[in-house]
């Protein structure tokens, strides 16, 4: 089978996506997926995207981890998906389409994309973390020194003991001013340290506002593979129009045989 696929990176956070709205794709094959992802016998990414035709929004995005399976929303997946619709010629500036967690909106300005998270209910506050739902579930934990932290194996262990199978995200965090914070990131289905998780940051930046870290609602996210920022307002118990931006980039155009 031959086709051809483009990778992308959003903060280092990097994906196969495959322009998909003739169905070609055999998306029951998770083994396939997996393959491709693979950064040894594959082209390597943290996922693949599918982009595909909708009745009435511009696009749906479908994502898979680089486990080979379907997943829940990805952040970072939707800024740079939105960036190679522009590139098809899709849309221009602006644009809504469906992901597995419902209808998002987003504007790409050259390499700059503002993707419109859905909104959070309710966040949960414990003594030792957070925990929050913005289209992924997310594990919360402020630390004192994160450059230090066991990323893989912190996480992992509570990604498995604390959530079970379903599981969980898993986000370490240290503050470095106000607003601005530095952040890695266990992902599960990835089942490793990503160099960036736009919904990771999108939790960490709502749990640091809902725990009184920080009073500006807009906020600052370092990540390993670079800077991201999210932008929110406090509704009630839960949070509203939040925006997850920065910089999403086509590395390179392939054919997969």
């Amino acid at each position: 089978m031959e086709f051809t696929f483009y990778k992308y990176q959003g903060t280092g956070n990097d994906f196969v996506i495959i322009d998909n709205r003739e169905l070609f794709f055999p998306k029951e094959n998770t083994a396939l997926v997996a393959k491709i992802c693979d950064r040894r016998f594959g082209v390597g990414a943290d996922g693949l995207l599918l982009l595909e035709k909708h009745h009435s929004a511009d696009f749906r995005m479908v994502y898979y981890n680089s486990d080979g399976n379907l997943s829940s929303m990805c952040g970072n997946g939707g800024r740079c998906i939105s960036h190679f619709a522009k590139f098809l010629g899709i849309i221009s500036e602006k644009t809504t389409f469906e992901a597995v967690d419902g209808m998002h909106e987003a504007t790409v300005e050259k390499d700059w994309v503002s993707l419109k998270m859905n909104d959070v209910e309710k966040v949960n506050v414990s003594k030792n973390y957070t925990f929050l739902n913005t289209g992924s579930p997310h594990h919360v934990e402020l630390v004192s020194d994160l450059k230090d932290v066991d990323v893989f194996t912190s996480g992992r262990n509570i990604r498995n003991k604390i959530y079970g199978k379903e599981g969980a995200n898993v986000n370490f965090v240290a503050q470095n001013d106000d607003a601005v914070f530095s952040v890695r990131t266990y992902e599960r289905g990835v089942e490793d340290e990503t160099l960036s998780c736009g919904t990771g940051v999108t939790a960490v930046a709502i749990a640091m506002f809902e725990m009184g870290k920080t009073s500006e609602n807009k906020v600052t996210l370092k990540t390993p593979g670079g800077q991201l920022q999210v932008r929110f307002e406090k509704d009630g118990l839960g949070y509203k129009n939040v925006f997850l931006e920065g910089p999403a980039k086509q590395v390179f155009k392939g054919i997969w045989k």
